[in-house]
């Protein structure tokens, strides 16, 4: 019995601790994305794009919407500050 608690446990810890695996960018048809996805896109945490939506300090174009309460990330932002084309 203790083996099966040992191994469950180890199994919950590996979920946790796995990065999210997200489309790339390129593939991305939506308008805009969560805040962990938007990170993952820019290489920073999502406490840092959480901090620029209260200071109000965004690279250009990269302005979020709020969605029910959540920060929505615009894919066309995302990419003018990537540099990448549509």
């Amino acid at each position: 019995m203790k083996a099966s608690t040992t191994q469950h446990s180890a199994d919950t810890r590996s979920a946790v601790t796995e990065p999210q695996q997200f489309p790339p960018l390129e593939q991305v048809n939506r308008p805009t994305v969560p805040t962990e996805q938007a990170a993952h896109y820019l290489l920073r945490r999502p406490q840092t794009l959480r901090g620029w939506a209260c200071a109000e300090t965004f690279p250009d174009g990269l302005r979020p919407v709020r969605i029910n309460g959540r920060l929505g990330w615009p894919v066309a932002g995302i990419r003018a500050a990537l540099g990448v084309a549509a």
